[in-house]
C-alpha cells in the first residue's frame, strides 16, 4: 500500500517538476534587462529621452549594458528591444504566423484596430490590395496636378509677402490640405479648419502611457479621435450618396475608391469601419511624416550650400521647360533624381519615424534568446542609418550615397520599412515631397533663424518650428 502511494505521488509530481524545469529554462533564455515598474516600465525614460533628443543615446546605453537584445516594458507591455540589420530583416520579412504589426495601446485606441497595421493574413492582404488601387504609381499620376494646385495656393496664402515663416507648422498645414483634397475631396473652408484642429489634438497623445485619466494627453487625444471619426463618417456617407447618384467618379479620392470596390455579388469589400480606421492611419502617416521630411529638407539645404545649388539647378531646368501656370507632371517628377537623393539623405540622418512595434504570435528564438508569445517587439530606425560600417562618416550629409542604391545593403536604410511590409504610401510621399520642394526652391531663398536642435514627440520637432527668413526668387 505504501509503495503504491509513493508511486502515485511520484507520478503526480513528475509533470509539476517538468513544468517548473521548463519555466526555469525559459526564464534563463529571456533577454537580459528589467521590466521595471508595472504599466509604466521604462516608458517615461524613453519618452523623456526622445523629447530632449537623446533617445539614440538612451538605446545605445542599453546596448552597452545588456547587449544587442534586451527586455524592458514600454507603454504597459513587456517588450524585447532588438536592433541591427538582422533585426530589421526579421521584422520586415517574418510571415504573419510569427509576428504581427501591433502599435502601442495608445495608438491602437486612438486610430482604431481595423487599420492595415493591425491586420494580418488574408485581412492584411485584402486591405493592402484595396489601398494600392489608390496608392500605386499608375493611379497617383492623375493626382500630381491636385498636389501642384494645393501647393501653389498654400504659397500664395502663407509665404508670399512674408519675411519670416515657421516651416514645420506651415508644412503641416500644407500636407493636411493635400490629404484632405486627395482623401475626401474636402476643399478649404470652415469644415477643413475644424478637422485639422481636432486632428492636431488627436495626434499629440499617440505615444503616451495609456492611462485614461482626465487632463492627460492620452485622454485628450481619445476625445479628439472621437470627434475626428464622427467627421470622417459624415464624409464617407456623403461620398457613398454621391457615388449612388453617379455625380462623382470612383477614382475621385481615396474614400470613393474604397467604397467602389465590390465583390462578384456587388457587395462592398471594405467595411465602413475599415475605411474609417485606414483613412485615419493614412492621415497621420501622410501628414506627419511628409511635413517632417519637408521641414528637415529646408534645414539640410540651408546648412549645405553646395547641395542646395545642385538641387536648385535641377529644379530650374524643369521650371524652364514649363509654360506659365502649367502644372508639374509625372514625367517632370521622374527628372528629379538628385532632389530625391537629398530627401533620402535627410531621412537617413533624421528619420521621421523613430521606430515601431510588433507582437510575437508564438515563442520565438532570436539571436539565442526567447521572445515569449504575446510580448511586444521594439525596433529603432536610426540604429542602422548611422552605422559607419554601412554609411562611412554617417554624420556627414552626402546625397551621393544613394547614386547607386544597390550599393546600400538591404534592411539598413528603412525610413519606409522594407520587404512585403514596405509602406504602401511610399510613392504618395515621394510625389508630395518633390512637388513641394520644386516650388519652394524655385520661388524662395531662405536662411535659418534658430539653432539646429530638435526633439522627438515622437517625430522630430525642430527648435521653435524651424523659423526661416525668406526672400522671393526672381522667375527663371
Amino acid at each position: 500500500m505504501d509503495i503504491l502511494l509513493l508511486i502515485t505521488v511520484f507520478l503526480f509530481l513528475i509533470p509539476i517538476f517538468l513544468l517548473l524545469a521548463r519555466r526555469k529554462k525559459s526564464s534563463n533564455r529571456l533577454p537580459p534587462g528589467s521590466l521595471g515598474m508595472p504599466i509604466i516600465g521604462q516608458s517615461l525614460g524613453l519618452l523623456r529621452a526622445m523629447r530632449v533628443n537623446t533617445a539614440e543615446k538612451w538605446l545605445e546605453e542599453r546596448i552597452r549594458k545588456y547587449g544587442s537584445v534586451s527586455k524592458l516594458s514600454l507603454f504597459g507591455k513587456p517588450t524585447v528591444f532588438i536592433h541591427g540589420q538582422a533585426a530589421n530583416k526579421f521584422i520586415f520579412t517574418a510571415d504573419g504566423s510569427t509576428i504581427t504589426s501591433q502599435q502601442t495601446e495608445s495608438i491602437r485606441m486612438i486610430l482604431g484596430d481595423r487599420n492595415i497595421l493591425e491586420m494580418r493574413g488574408n485581412d492584411h492582404k485584402r486591405l493592402r490590395n484595396a489601398l494600392m488601387l489608390f496608392l500605386k504609381p499608375e493611379s497617383l499620376k492623375q493626382y500630381v496636378g491636385k498636389m501642384d494646385k494645393e501647393t501653389r495656393k498654400h504659397l500664395e496664402t502663407h509665404w508670399h509677402g512674408k519675411q519670416q515663416v515657421k516651416a514645420l507648422p506651415l508644412m503641416k498645414i500644407l500636407t493636411f490640405n493635400i490629404m484632405c483634397s486627395l482623401l475626401f475631396g474636402l476643399e478649404q473652408g470652415t469644415r477643413r479648419d475644424e478637422l485639422v484642429e481636432c486632428f492636431q489634438q488627436m495626434i499629440e497623445g499617440m505615444w503616451s502611457v495609456p492611462v485614461n485619466f482626465p487632463f492627460t494627453r492620452y485622454n485628450s487625444s481619445l476625445k479628439a479621435s472621437k470627434r475626428v471619426q464622427n467627421m470622417i463618417k459624415e464624409l464617407i456617407s456623403e461620398k457613398r450618396a454621391e457615388l449612388e447618384q453617379k455625380t462623382i467618379s470612383p477614382l475621385q479620392n481615396l474614400v470613393t475608391c474604397l467604397l467602389s470596390i465590390r465583390n462578384d455579388d456587388n457587395e462592398e469589400v471594405i467595411t465602413e469601419k475599415e475605411i474609417l480606421h485606414n483613412i485615419m492611419l493614412i492621415m497621420v502617416a501622410g501628414h506627419d511624416t511628409s511635413s517632417v521630411v519637408l521641414t528637415f529638407l529646408f534645414r539640410s539645404l540651408a546648412n549645405e550650400p553646395a547641395v542646395y545649388e545642385a538641387l536648385l539647378q535641377e529644379q530650374e531646368e524643369i521650371a524652364k521647360s514649363k509654360s506659365p501656370g502649367e502644372f508639374l507632371t509625372w514625367e517632370d517628377l521622374a527628372k528629379m533624381k538628385y532632389t530625391w537623393r537629398v530627401a533620402m539623405e535627410t531621412m537617413r540622418i533624421t528619420p521621421p519615424v523613430f521606430g515601431g512595434f510588433r507582437k510575437a504570435l508564438k515563442d520565438i528564438d532570436f539571436d539565442g534568446f526567447l521572445i515569449p508569445k504575446g510580448w511586444q517587439i521594439f525596433w529603432a530606425t536610426s540604429m542602422t542609418h548611422m552605422d559607419d560600417s554601412v554609411f562611412p562618416e554617417p554624420s556627414k550629409f552626402d546625397p551621393t550615397r544613394f547614386e547607386n542604391q544597390a550599393s546600400v545593403p538591404p534592411y539598413n536604410f528603412i525610413p519606409f520599412g522594407a520587404g512585403h511590409r514596405v509602406c504602401p504610401g511610399y510613392e504618395f510621399a515621394r510625389i508630395e515631397i518633390l512637388v513641394v520642394i520644386h516650388y519652394m526652391v524655385t520661388q524662395f531663398t531662405w536662411k535659418l533663424c534658430a539653432d539646429n536642435k530638435f526633439s522627438r514627440d515622437p517625430m522630430p520637432v525642430p527648435t521653435q518650428g524651424l523659423p526661416l527668413e525668406i526672400r522671393p526668387r526672381k522667375p527663371c
